[in-house]
């Protein structure tokens, strides 16, 4: 994990993603996902690149509840919240431009 990622689980979730004054992103992905493995190094480095939005993973097996929650039902499942709020959602692999464009016109709503 990048430092610019930041591991979500259900102890944290509500602190770094709810509680969050702001846009963050979260990355639902599974080790046993081919695509989520593909995207893992595409959303480190837009972490790098894009300032403004938080970049945090969450393991979707270990963390069934936040999954539920936010009826993730195929994966990779990019989650956008702005002030703990819900304001875009992105399933599947993509090319990184793809993810890039859609991180940045989102997080302008």
């Amino acid at each position: 994990m990048s430092g610019n990622v930041i591991e979500i689980n259900g102890e944290n979730f509500e602190k770094e993603v709810i509680n969050y004054n702001g846009v963050a992103i979260v990355d639902c992905w599974a080790p046993w996902c081919g695509p989520c493995r593909m995207m893992s190094p595409i959303f480190e480095e837009l972490s790098t690149e894009i300032q403004d939005v938080k970049f945090c993973k969450v393991n979707v097996d270990e963390n069934r509840d936040i999954a539920n929650s936010y009826r993730v039902n195929g994966i990779p499942n990019f989650l956008m919240f702005k002030n703990g709020k819900t304001i875009a959602s992105k399933v599947g692999g993509s090319l990184k431009e793809e993810l890039q464009e859609w991180i940045i016109k989102n997080s302008k709503k």
